[in-house]
């Protein structure tokens, strides 16, 4: 599966001049890594965010989400937020965060 070079770029350009931060190929899209641990990634058009199970469970309710599902069977933990719920540079900065610090721990 392809990424969205221009989620990509967004997504960089939130992230850039953390150290901590490092991107990754990983799951046919481009994963980014805070400190080793999986924040968020682009994959297609959707952006993956790992939230922690509690968290994502509510972040369900929010528009434009869904359940990060590969196999069939959804990971908890992690959510997809589709294109309309990245299109605002602000909601997309509240998602990067979000996973970031999951990713964390804070």
């Amino acid at each position: 599966m392809a990424h969205d070079e221009q989620l990509a770029a967004r997504v960089r350009a939130l992230l850039a001049g953390r150290d901590e931060i490092a991107e990754r190929r990983m799951f046919g899209g481009l994963a980014f890594m805070a400190g080793g641990r999986l924040a968020c990634a682009v994959l297609g058009d959707a952006l993956l965010v790992r939230l922690g199970a509690d968290a994502a469970d509510a972040a369900l309710d929010e528009p434009h989400v869904r359940p990060m599902d590969f196999t069939g069977r959804p990971s908890r933990g992690s959510v997809f937020v589709d294109p309309a719920g990245t299109a605002a540079d602000a909601a997309l900065a509240d998602w990067v965060e979000r996973g970031v610090a999951f990713a964390a721990g804070r």
